[in-house]
């Protein structure tokens, strides 16, 4: 028996002006099914969102960055999804939406640690 677990992912891409389609990574979703574990690490650059939009609102998408963390957290961080497993907040976090904070494609791979996982994206794709 293996020691790792599925896991599936989804990039946070910061799209400052949604009509232009340009972005970059802001943060990374991590659920692991087996381990019942949903968790969000984000790191805003704001230099670069200056590059794509000198207008754009840091404050409000923070705000929506963190809201992000907030849901994997469940309790009151969650809000309405403070009720739900950790599957349905996943899924609820990496559905399409037309925002300037948006999900990218769910990838999957192994892990003995999700916690762990979430890091080492966050490092590796985010920073």
């Amino acid at each position: 028996m293996s020691d790792r677990d599925v896991f599936e992912y989804a990039l946070l891409r910061v799209v400052p002006r949604v009509e232009r389609g340009e972005c970059f990574n802001a943060g990374v979703v991590v659920y692991c099914r087996a381990r019942s574990f949903v968790a969000a690490r984000t790191h805003l650059d704001e230099a670069k969102l200056a590059v794509l939009d000198p207008a754009a609102d840091v404050t409000g998408v923070r705000a929506a960055l963190r809201a992000v963390e907030g849901v994997c957290l469940g309790g009151d961080a969650a809000g309405q999804a403070a009720r739900d497993d950790a599957g349905r907040r996943f899924r609820w976090l990496i559905a399409p939406r037309s925002t300037v904070v948006q999900p990218g494609p769910v990838h999957t791979g192994l892990t003995a640690d999700p916690e762990a996982e979430v890091e080492r994206l966050l490092d590796l794709l985010v920073r």
